[in-house]
C-alpha cells in the first residue's frame, strides 16, 4: 500500500514549526527562541516544532506529510520588529548545490524532488536591528516583536487545524 505521500494525494493534517538561525548572531536566535517557547504548546495535537541553526536537506523527511510548515527566521528587509507572514513556495534554485544549508523555499523543493509533494508553508518573520556575535542576545525591537510573533504563529496554526 502507497502512502499519502507516496502517490500524490494530500496528507493527514500535521504541522512543522522550523525556527532556523545563529544563536550567537543577536537577533538572528529568534527563530531557535520562538521554536524553543512554542515547544509545548501542542503537546496532543499532531504538531512538530523544530529549533535549527541552519536548514539542510534531510529536514525534507520531516516534511513529506506535513500539510503545513511554519518558518520563523529574523529578515534583513523592514523595520525592526515589524512582523512579516508570507507564504512560499518550492524553488529549485535555492535546492542547488550540496545542501548543506537551504534556505525554506530550497527545503520545499527538496521535499518535492524526494517526495512528490511539499507542504503548504509560510514564513513568519521580523527584521533583526543587530547580527552582531552575542549569544541569545536580542535588540529592544525584536525582543517587543516576540509575543506578537507568537501569536501570530499559534493563530495561523490554529486556523489551519481548524480548517483541516
Amino acid at each position: 500500500m502507497s502512502s499519502p505521500a507516496a502517490d500524490g494525494a494530500a496528507p493527514a493534517t500535521r504541522v512543522v514549526v522550523i525556527g532556523f538561525g545563529s544563536p550567537i548572531r543577536g537577533d538572528d536566535a529568534l527563530g531557535p527562541l520562538v521554536a524553543d517557547q512554542l515547544a509545548d504548546t501542542w503537546v496532543h495535537a499532531p504538531v512538530t516544532v523544530l529549533s535549527r541553526h541552519i536548514l539542510t536537506a534531510e529536514l525534507a523527511t520531516m516534511l513529506h506529510d506535513a500539510s503545513l510548515v511554519v518558518f520563523i527566521d529574523a529578515s534583513v528587509d523592514g523595520p525592526p520588529g515589524e512582523i512579516v507572514t508570507r507564504e512560499l513556495v518550492a524553488d529549485v534554485a535555492g535546492a542547488l548545490g550540496l545542501a548543506h544549508a537551504v534556505d525554506p523555499r530550497g527545503l520545499l523543493a527538496w521535499t518535492q524532488a524526494l517526495y512528490g509533494r511539499a507542504p503548504r508553508a509560510m514564513l513568519v518573520s521580523t527584521r533583526g536591528a543587530t547580527f552582531n556575535y552575542a549569544h541569545y542576545a536580542l535588540s529592544d525591537a525584536v525582543q517587543a516583536a516576540l509575543p506578537p510573533l507568537i501569536e501570530t504563529v499559534r493563530r495561523l496554526i490554529d486556523q489551519h487545524l481548524q480548517t483541516a
